[in-house]
């Protein structure tokens, strides 16, 4: 009896930044197609070669989308660019609900989240049962989102609210501690983090799991000091020591512990990097501080 052959997973990545970049690339080496969706043209050679089908469309522009593969799994993964024009909830809300509208089929969907949508809990633990209390604009526009994908007729989907991302290229704060600039921050407060590939690995097992919830907080569950966390980094890239300011009422990032014990109990995976402050000294071009590896651009959101 000859066996059917396996259909080739289709994936739609929207927002190819930082994190979806790393998905796409994994997606494309298991083998699955995948397309990506960009704003701007600049990104389409990139993704090109590394065999993902890039569509230019601007989500949160009044124009329509072009045609839309149909496709397994939706992937929304869309940062905040202020040079673009648009207000948060332009992208967030506005942007996806234009395109739940012009996706076909029934793709599951998964919105990738924030945990800034607790804000600041003066060190309290955080998990999916947690009522949110949103304490910027950010926040509050990511719930409306969330509980739109709910409402939607290809709801529930799955929210990833995910804590600060690191990794290569990414490393919070590096700028101002090599210029020995001083903090704006309690560095008692709590700092809570994922590695991007670990954060790419998480998005791939809820797509391929079975049943997963409607929604997941994403940490690699050992939350760290910001006292601890800066001091490491400063050491190994040849830093001063760290500085530290009060942060203004209105600063971004939060001192909460977030519990991602549910996500990795339903769905997995393991992680590669369990703990930030020893996953740094695996980063590489760590040890050097001059190196071209480490140069900073600014993250579309603080860590939580």
């Amino acid at each position: 009896m000859t066996s059917l052959p396996v259909p080739t997973p289709r994936r739609l990545i929207v927002g190819c930044g930082y994190l979806g970049e790393r998905l796409a690339a994994r997606w494309v080496a298991s083998g699955s197609r995948v397309w990506g969706l960009v704003r701007t043209p600049g990104r389409v050679e990139r993704l090109s070669s590394t065999g993902v089908e890039a569509i230019i469309a601007d989500v949160a522009s009044g124009a329509s989308l072009p045609p839309l593969p149909e496709v397994d799994t939706v992937v929304w993964s869309v940062g905040f660019d202020r040079s673009a024009g648009h207000g948060y909830r332009d992208v967030h809300v506005g942007g996806l609900s234009r395109l739940l509208e012009a996706l076909p089929g029934r793709p599951r969907v998964i919105f990738v989240s924030s945990t800034g949508v607790w804000g600041r809990l003066d060190g309290l633990a955080v998990d999916e049962a947690t009522p949110p209390h949103p304490d910027r604009e950010a926040g509050r526009v990511l719930l409306e989102a969330e509980a739109l994908l709910r409402g939607h007729r290809l709801g529930p989907g799955t929210a990833l609210r995910l804590a600060g991302i690191y990794g290569p290229g990414r490393l919070p704060r590096l700028d101002d501690l090599r210029s020995g600039a001083a903090l704006a921050a309690d560095p008692d407060s709590w700092l809570n983090l994922i590695h991007v590939d670990d954060a790419a690995a998480v998005v791939m097992a809820v797509a391929d799991h079975a049943g997963p919830g409607p929604l997941y907080v994403v940490s690699d569950g050992h939350p760290v000091r910001r006292r601890e966390f800066y001091a490491r980094l400063a050491s190994l890239t040849g830093s001063p020591p760290p500085r530290w300011t009060p942060p203004s009422p209105d600063a971004r990032g939060g001192d909460k512990q977030v519990d991602p014990r549910r996500l990795y109990a339903e769905i997995g995976p393991a992680l590669a990097h369990p703990n930030a402050l020893a996953a740094l000294a695996e980063i590489p071009g760590m040890l050097s501080s001059g190196s071209d590896s480490l140069s900073q651009r600014p993250p579309p959101a603080s860590p939580r």
